[in-house]
């Protein structure tokens, strides 16, 4: 077979740790197929085991999300084909041109829905897509904040708890990412404005539920923004790990709820999977969800994307292309 590469990371640091290196495209052991990458989508994730803030044996194969074609079968693999295109959420290894994955964690991409959409969509969208039906299962009436609403998992979980009726307040980190954010309530005010324009906004009701990915910047004023017994889902890190917890601030602040869940958990079978995965391309097949690739880079130059995003020079989705 031919050669490939693959961005690694061989010691924990900054954007510029990211190096290329060369592999023979790999064989698929019992169970697996290998896919010949076309795209592959950049999470905040990355660049949490690029830091070593999520513990992960050196060297680290980054990435989890990537779409391409079956070229390898392995034994024992049912139901695919050479040639299909299929997208994984699998961690590890996406930044690739070549991989091998588990089947049962391959998702079918429907006709219609291209590669780069895809790859920019999968794990975003199922975040967006436990978020809204299962942590929280959000209905007409209820109250949502949701943070970086013009980012990669905002800009879907926005729409998606509009269409279910819910009240959406969304917070971005500037005017222009605002403007891009659908809804009635659409901000961008310094965080710690935050309690006081949702008591206004929601005449003093405050929040059923607050979606957290930025973690320690957003925590406090976060927890203010919610009602008694209502519910904090901190479901990402971007500003740095969210402070130790005093559960008597719960207590204090109205009988509330914390979550931290992780995908991982909500798609932990093959049909649980399928499950997640129908309802999120059905949303974008019925145009509730338009996922925005807001910038393309090269796969080798995965360390300028990494800078991109974490400078928060990015909206909607960025994804690699081989």
């Amino acid at each position: 077979m031919t050669d490939a590469y693959r961005m690694i990371v061989r010691a924990h640091g900054g954007p510029e740790v990211i190096e290329r290196e060369d592999f023979a495209v790999p064989s698929p052991g019992p169970g697996e197929v290998v896919i010949e990458t076309e795209a592959v989508g950049l999470n905040f994730i990355d660049t949490y085991y690029r830091k070593g803030l999520y513990p992960d044996a050196l060297p680290i194969s980054l990435g989890s999300e990537s779409v391409g074609r079956i070229v390898a079968l392995g034994d024992g693999v049912t139901g695919l084909s050479v040639g299909d295109r299929v997208g994984t959420t699998q961690n590890g290894g996406a930044y690739a041109t070549h991989r091998a994955i588990p089947a049962a964690k391959a998702i079918r991409i429907p006709e219609g829905i291209a590669p780069e959409i895809a790859a920019a969509v999968m794990l975003k969208g199922l975040t967006a897509c436990y978020l809204a039906e299962d942590t929280f299962p959000a209905k007409a009436g209820d109250v949502a904040l949701v943070h970086s609403a013009a980012g990669g998992v905002g800009s879907l979980l926005v729409p998606w708890l509009l269409d279910k009726g819910v009240t959406v307040i969304a917070h971005s980190g500037s005017p222009e990412k605002a403007a891009q954010v659908p809804g009635e309530h659409s901000l961008s005010c310094p965080v710690g404005e935050l309690p006081d324009t949702v008591r206004a906004i929601t005449g003093g009701a405050m929040c059923h539920v607050v979606y957290d990915g930025v973690g320690a910047a957003t925590w406090d004023a976060s927890l203010a923004c919610l009602r008694k017994r209502g519910l904090m889902v901190s479901y990402g890190n971007a500003s740095g790990a969210v402070p130790p917890i005093g559960v008597l601030d719960l207590m204090r602040g109205g009988s509330l709820y914390v979550t931290r869940p992780t995908l991982a958990d909500y798609v932990a079978t093959p049909d649980l999977l399928a499950a997640s995965a129908k309802k999120l391309f059905d949303r974008i097949a019925s145009g509730v969800l338009t996922p925005q690739i807001g910038e393309r880079f090269a796969l080798a130059d995965a360390a300028e994307a990494h800078r991109a995003l974490e400078s928060r020079a990015t909206t909607g989705s960025t994804v690699l292309i081989p």
